[in-house]
């Protein structure tokens, strides 16, 4: 049982009130070096390359090298992007491979300081270290000024209490990150053996699909994706209609909630305007496919999603960088693993230079789509709807989890809240 009381006697600093017998250290005084990842040399093996996107849960054409490859990290580490204009300052636990060109160590006195609470302590300032960067188009975090901030320093029985507490909130979010990582690979697997390997099916009498261009079961039909799907395109919007505050405007479902290759993550823009229609509007499972990109390999562009919205919020707003595909209920998971599992393709219906667009009238009649006799995909439907049905709970209660974790985050860094029994 967790026990906490709010702390009553202060002393004034230039960082704030904390606790009478609290001190504070500049950040400088704990890191004993930064040390900068690189580029990898080619020495296959079983450590993965440390990339933004890996970190962030993305482990699709993850690399792997031998641990002499690079500069080698565990989960004992503290990582932050030093170099990139959108993530620069953000702070990472590690993980064990090869540390990223763009990202840095930070090797600190572990007498002086625990882990885990410097850790919260430096994504409670990563704000901060995000706005204060310099360079070339403010690439770089400044490194005199990460130095030079301060943080709270309990004692060492208080980091510790501090520490155990927050880190609990943050291995309930892995926890269920994982199940849903599980969870989505079994749909997956699911869908390849009846729909790509055909297992299920073995005994029954193939015929060539000249569309595809291998043998399908008799009696399924091939068909451009049109003739199963109707297509919504999102709402074109005005800059001065996007808000920061969730309580200003509607869920926004932007470019920002496609992974790369396809699934869905939950970073949302707020809209403010009026000017959506009714079918603009998306719910919880509601299937959806990204129609830009601005990545160079095109892992976004075609790649789909099932809408997964906060709990405080019961529908969003589709933007003009995506579109929603109407489809029969039965159909939805089969429709979502499908286009998934051919991102690539997808992507090839698009054209551009530095910013990639679906072109959605030659993709719905040239992208073609199997279609399995209908009770067939309503047992599938029957089978792995569950798990994503699971997949939209474990979502919306890490979100539950963040929100109470980044309240408690400040009150326990700073003393006003003292973890008193755990």
């Amino acid at each position: 049982m967790i026990k906490f009381k709010w702390e009553t006697k202060f002393k004034k600093t230039e960082i704030g009130e904390i606790p009478r017998d609290w001190e504070i250290n500049e950040i400088g005084e704990v890191i004993t070096q930064i040390e900068k990842g690189k580029v990898p040399e080619k020495f296959p093996g079983i450590y993965p390359y440390l990339s933004v996107d890996y970190l962030r849960g993305n482990l699709n054409n993850t690399e792997f090298y031998d641990k002499k490859a690079g500069v080698f990290v565990t989960k004992d580490d503290i990582l932050i992007i030093w170099d990139g204009v959108i993530n620069a300052g953000e702070i990472f636990r590690g993980r064990e491979g090869l540390l990223s060109s763009t990202m840095c160590r930070l090797e600190y006195d572990k007498v002086k300081i625990e882990r885990e609470y410097f850790y919260h302590a430096l994504k409670l300032l990563e704000p901060i270290i995000r706005e204060a960067r310099r360079g070339t188009d403010d690439r770089h975090v400044d490194k005199n000024m990460f130095l030079g901030l301060k943080i709270p320093y309990p004692p060492p029985e208080e980091q510790s209490r501090i520490a155990t507490v927050l880190s609990w909130f943050d291995d309930l979010i892995e926890n269920k990150k994982r199940q849903n990582e599980i969870l989505e690979k079994v749909a997956m697997a699911i869908f390849k053996s009846w729909f790509v390997d055909f297992e299920p099916f073995k005994d029954e009498e193939f015929v060539y699909s000249e569309e595809l261009g291998k043998e399908i079961s008799k009696g399924w039909e091939v068909k451009p994706i049109d003739a199963v799907a109707e297509f919504v395109k999102g709402l074109s919007y005005r800059s001065n209609e996007l808000v920061d505050n969730l309580t200003e405007g509607e869920i926004f479902i932007t470019l920002k909630i496609f992974k790369r290759g396809g699934g869905f993550r939950p970073e949302y823009k707020y809209y403010r305007g009026n000017r959506y229609s009714d079918e603009q509007v998306v719910y919880d499972g509601d299937l959806v496919i990204a129609l830009t990109d601005m990545t160079s390999d095109a892992k976004v562009v075609g790649a789909p999603a099932l809408v997964i919205l906060p709990p405080y919020k019961d529908k969003g707003i589709l933007s003009l960088d995506a579109a929603k595909l109407n489809v029969p209920q039965y159909m939805k998971e089969y429709a979502y693993l499908y286009l998934k599992d051919s991102q690539e393709e997808n992507s090839t219906f698009a054209n551009g230079v530095n910013v990639l667009h679906l072109n959605l009238n030659l993709f719905k009649i040239g992208k073609l789509i199997l279609i399995p006799p209908q009770p067939i995909l309503q047992h599938f439907h029957f089978l792995v709807e569950p798990l994503f049905q699971k997949i939209i709970l474990n979502q919306k209660q890490i979100m539950v989890l963040r929100k109470i974790r980044d309240v408690l985050l400040p009150q326990l860094v700073f003393g006003k809240l003292e973890v008193v029994e755990l």
